[in-house]
């Protein structure tokens, strides 16, 4: 079996409030089980709410304000879903800068549900194979990917999925991706 550790990698996990509940929460259990050092970044400091599909959830610790990391600073990039989220981030130039750098690098990139929205702002699909939230399948079409509906789709390091019924197959292709396998 390939080694499935993240020991040593330093992966980025950008949000802001409105992000879906278990697509952030998951996703990072996974990740610092691997052995990986995951930092939630933000567009501020202090905490972020979360959300369980329309109903408010639970408020979670930023460790990084956005403005005080660079892509260079981590090994891959995880981008949770929720309305909202995503929708704020793909606005924000300094978000879409950052997700635009890991791209540029070939960093891998794992995204689920609304979470690509912020890749199309970043420039950052066109020609790959995904999935997603299927009301996304328009715009991602629109902006070059090959839009899938599958639980997970993994195309030269970007892992994406459509929705929290999809996290095990996601968080276990995102550890596989991540750890180069």
């Amino acid at each position: 079996m390939p080694d499935q550790r993240l020991d040593g990698r330093k992966v980025a996990v950008l949000a802001t409030n409105g992000f879906e509940q278990s697509e952030l929460e998951m996703p990072v259990a996974a990740l610092k089980a691997a052995g990986a050092k995951v930092d939630i970044i933000s567009l501020q400091d202090g905490q972020i709410q979360g959300m369980e599909h329309d109903q408010v959830g639970r408020k979670v610790k930023v460790d990084r304000a956005l403005s005080s990391v660079r892509a260079s600073d981590y090994d891959a990039l995880v981008l949770p879903g929720g309305v909202s989220n995503p929708d704020k981030l793909r606005v924000d130039k300094a978000a879409v800068d950052f997700v635009r750098s890991f791209a540029q690098a070939q960093k891998p990139i794992a995204a689920i549900c609304h979470g690509p929205w912020t890749l199309i702002n970043a420039e950052a699909i066109d020609g790959r194979r995904m999935t997603s939230w299927p009301s996304l399948e328009a715009d991602l079409r629109n902006a070059g990917a090959d839009w899938t509906d599958e639980e997970v789709v993994v195309d030269r390091g970007l892992v994406t999925s459509r929705k929290p019924d999809d996290l095990p197959a996601f968080c276990s292709k995102m550890i596989a991706e991540f750890a180069g396998q």
